[in-house]
């Protein structure tokens, strides 16, 4: 499930309430990957970016909104899906991608954090799943350019190969607490492309 090299609230174009968003969605990231969902405040957010509490308030009236606005703000910026003409290839630099997010410090933290927000709020939970989504939709032309090089079985299901390279990668992040690293990306990576190659995802 890649989401990658996640940056939220870079600036971009738009006037004030682009400035406004990239400083409220950045405040927000932070705070929930110090303190977690449960402790997020929107005065608190206000405050802190330097923005009148009102405007926050009026835009996004609660934290799970705003956690919502922040994976959408996320998805926006995630790095392109990898070409590099082999299935192997790009699954591997999906996997270190993947691996490399969640290794870092800050965005582990806020990946735990909106990820636990998911598991409590209906909101913030249909924006996850949004944001994977859109995820796996970008990276699955890598499946499916695999099946017509002859690389991969006709009716391999290109979500299923990709939720199998970055499952060990968010165990270990929610679960078990084992490093992630490159070496765990690239295993993850072959062992997805051994089980393509024996049809274990073909579901049609």
């Amino acid at each position: 499930m890649p989401e990658e090299e996640l940056s939220p609230g870079s600036i971009r174009p738009g006037g004030r309430t682009a400035r406004v968003r990239e400083a409220v969605l950045r405040t927000a990231g932070d705070l929930l990957a110090e303190r977690g969902f449960a402790h997020l405040d929107l005065t608190e957010v206000a405050a802190k970016a330097e923005v009148g509490k009102t405007t926050v308030y009026r835009r996004w009236g609660t934290a799970s909104a705003l956690v919502a606005d922040l994976l959408a703000d996320m998805a926006e910026q995630s790095v392109a899906r990898a070409d590099t003409g082999t299935l192997l290839g790009d699954l591997t630099a999906n996997a270190r991608l993947v691996a490399k997010t969640l290794a870092d410090p800050r965005q582990g933290r806020l990946f735990r954090a909106v990820i636990a927000a998911g598991t409590c709020d209906e909101t913030a939970a249909t924006a996850l799943h949004r944001f994977y989504d859109i995820r796996l939709r970008e990276w699955s032309p890598c499946v499916e350019v695999a099946i017509t090089r002859g690389e991969a079985p006709p009716g391999t299901n290109p979500r299923a190969v990709l939720s199998a390279v970055s499952a060990p990668l968010y165990y270990r992040l929610l679960a078990s607490g084992d490093p992630i690293d490159e070496s765990i990306a690239d295993q993850s990576a072959l062992a997805a492309v051994n089980a393509v190659t024996a049809g274990i995802f073909v579901t049609s």
